[in-house]
């Protein structure tokens, strides 16, 4: 490789700051991130960690359709929304509950849309950050354009967009790397690399040497994080957020993690993987990694607990309460000015729903 396009290429192994005996990585050459930081890290871990557990019980009771579990690899999402100023954006794939958190979102509105309400569950606008996206990589493209029209405004503002490795095998992260970078889009593509797209490993996805390397024909630098150090993802993805908010175009961070739990709790991970696979990353855990790391007294790690049960107990009263459907609510925000067909199903609709009624 000739010239300047050096800087292009990742690291040849993921950066790591705190090994997983909790000790710092001797000469990182990268900059630690200071005890504030990382203490509120860990709370947003724990917290993280419990609304996992809780949403899982929440679908064995019958009060979510389906949760995507993102146990194992929280510190990815935890992260992503603690490097992001209040004016950036988060696109969120359907496993991003804890980002989307993370950015102030209420867990209740988060799982609307998994409980099977008709909407996303929270103004994107308020808390900057765009709906669960369930199909693959399509929230990618949406994420760039919103980052090119930030910059044509001329606003400071940076786009994180998140994807899990299946999605580097869809058309729409190909095509969204393209645009952000002929565009120079100030987005930081974040990869989950959880090991698998459902049941399929990620060596059937790619012959790359690492997902980190798809940004390398598009012009966009990529560089590789343990996604279970929640140290060394602040400090690689508060840099590339750095570097797009000072006009250096789009980034690209692969985050090597692992999916503990099923894909969702309709998937038999067992199909598929061992459990000894599975153990070989519970030492890995990021939780117990950091907990090691700051050794916090007895008393504080208790009040991270007792606000994590809070957010799980706030969580089940939300979505244990039955919400009463109002049908005209589908006609409500599809577009600013209804179309005549859209009028004409709301006049059927509500003509349907009065002759229920009347039989009723």
């Amino acid at each position: 490789m000739t010239g300047d396009a050096h800087h292009l290429l990742p690291s040849a192994t993921p950066v790591t700051l705190i090994g997983i005996d909790g000790h710092p990585v001797a000469d990182s050459g990268r900059t630690f991130p200071s005890d504030a930081d990382l203490r509120r890290a860990l709370a947003s871990l724990i917290t993280a960690r419990r609304l996992n557990d809780q949403a899982y019980a929440l679908v064995r009771q019958g009060r979510l359709a389906v949760y995507p579990s993102s146990h194992g690899q929280e510190a990815c999402q935890v992260a992503a929304a603690q490097v992001l100023d209040d004016g950036d954006w988060l696109f969120p794939t359907y496993r991003d509950t804890v980002a989307a958190v993370g950015r102030g979102v209420d867990p209740v509105e988060a799982l609307t849309l998994l409980k099977g309400d008709w909407h996303c569950g929270w103004d994107p606008y308020e808390h900057r950050v765009a709906p669960h996206a369930t199909p693959l990589a399509t929230q990618l493209p949406h994420a760039v354009g919103v980052a090119h029209a930030a910059r044509l405004r001329g606003e400071p503002t940076v786009v994180m967009a998140l994807c899990g490795d299946g999605g580097t095998s869809e058309g729409d992260f190909h095509e969204a790397l393209n645009f952000a970078a002929v565009l120079r889009a100030p987005v930081v593509f974040l990869i989950q690399n959880n090991e698998y797209a459902i049941s399929v490993p990620l060596a059937r996805q790619t012959a790359a040497p690492s997902l980190a390397y798809k940004g390398i024909g598009y012009g966009i630098p990529g560089e590789r994080v343990d996604g279970n150090d929640v140290a060394a993802l602040l400090t690689v993805l508060g840099e590339a957020v750095a570097r797009a908010r000072d006009g250096e175009g789009p980034q690209l961070v692969e985050a090597h993690t692992y999916r503990m739990q099923a894909h969702t709790n309709a998937d038999d991970a067992t199909r598929y993987r061992t459990d000894a696979e599975v153990e070989a990353w519970v030492e890995r855990d990021p939780i117990t990694r950091l907990t090691r790391h700051l050794d916090l007294p007895a008393a504080e790690m208790a009040a991270m607990a007792d606000e994590a049960e809070q957010v799980a107990a706030h969580l089940r009263d939300g979505l244990n309460r039955d919400i009463e459907p109002d049908p005209a609510r589908l006609f409500a925000d599809v577009y600013a000015t209804p179309t005549p067909q859209l009028r004409e199903q709301q006049a059927q609709l509500a003509d349907e729903l009065a002759r229920e009624g009347a039989l009723g």
